[in-house]
């Protein structure tokens, strides 16, 4: 088993109200999110391989990142999209592209490659969540040797509103209401297909693609919208997990 974490860095923040984006903004320690995003998944025993989607206007700063902190685990730095599921869909491409190309030669794979093992892994990380723990990498890692899919959550602490028209429309239980997190992760022929099931093609790695707009908002609702028979695992996640979203949360 190969896992490979893939750190989606490819948005600019826009929310944040600054002229860099999020990722590259510098937290307490002088380090970047993105740094701290990147190492958190470089330490980590399980991890094999790391991939940074970048946002193509930026993929200089994280060269130097990669210079600056010399990570040993990141074997790529590729353009994100315009919205999120576009950079998932890059890093999947990329990652199984290799892995067709492996097969292709024979007897011939040798290792770094994410291709030669015959489960290959993807975590997909926020890199707006620079406070991922070692445990929780750790425990998504253990619960991908029995899961296809598995995704980070915690519990509601708040009641939950569903809205319609401006009124509230249903009050969900909050007991059966959890916060999602990532990583998200799933094996990587699984993820393939899911997204090429919601873009339409029967291969995603044809150039067009049917769709230009998805509406879910993670890899998980992908996985669940599309291929709704594949039960996706809950890893208990931590507070400290949480997303940097508005300039008060640097």
């Amino acid at each position: 088993m190969y896992n490979i974490a893939v750190i989606l860095a490819g948005g600019i923040g826009a929310r944040v109200g600054v002229m860099l984006p999020k990722q590259l903004l510098p937290l307490a320690d002088g380090r970047s999110v993105l740094e701290h995003a990147v190492s958190a998944f470089e330490q980590a025993d399980c991890i094999d391989e790391v991939c940074i989607v970048m946002h193509s206007d930026y993929i200089m700063h994280a060269e130097q990142m990669l210079l600056a902190n010399a990570w040993q685990k990141v074997r790529h730095i590729i353009p994100g999209g315009k919205e999120r599921w576009e950079s998932s869909v890059n890093a999947i491409r990329q990652v199984r592209g290799e892995r067709l190309e492996a097969r292709g030669e024979e007897n011939n794979c040798q290792l770094p490659i994410a291709n030669c093992p015959n489960i290959v892994n993807l975590l997909l990380h926020d890199a707006a969540r620079p406070f991922v723990s070692q445990e929780i990498i750790s425990n998504v890692c253990q619960a991908l040797e029995e899961h296809e899919a598995v995704v980070v959550a915690i519990p509601s602490t708040d009641t939950v509103y569903e809205m319609k028209d401006g009124k509230v429309a249903r009050i969900p239980n909050r007991a059966t209401i959890m916060r999602a997190q990532t990583p998200q992760a799933f094996r990587l022929e699984l993820i393939s297909e899911a997204y090429a099931k919601a873009l339409g093609v029967t291969d995603l790695s044809t150039a067009a693609c049917a769709a230009t707009h998805l509406p879910a908002t993670d890899d998980c609702g992908i996985v669940h919208e599309h291929m709704p028979e594949i039960p996706i695992h809950i890893v208990l996640g931590e507070e400290q997990n949480k997303k940097i979203t508005f300039k008060e949360d640097i």
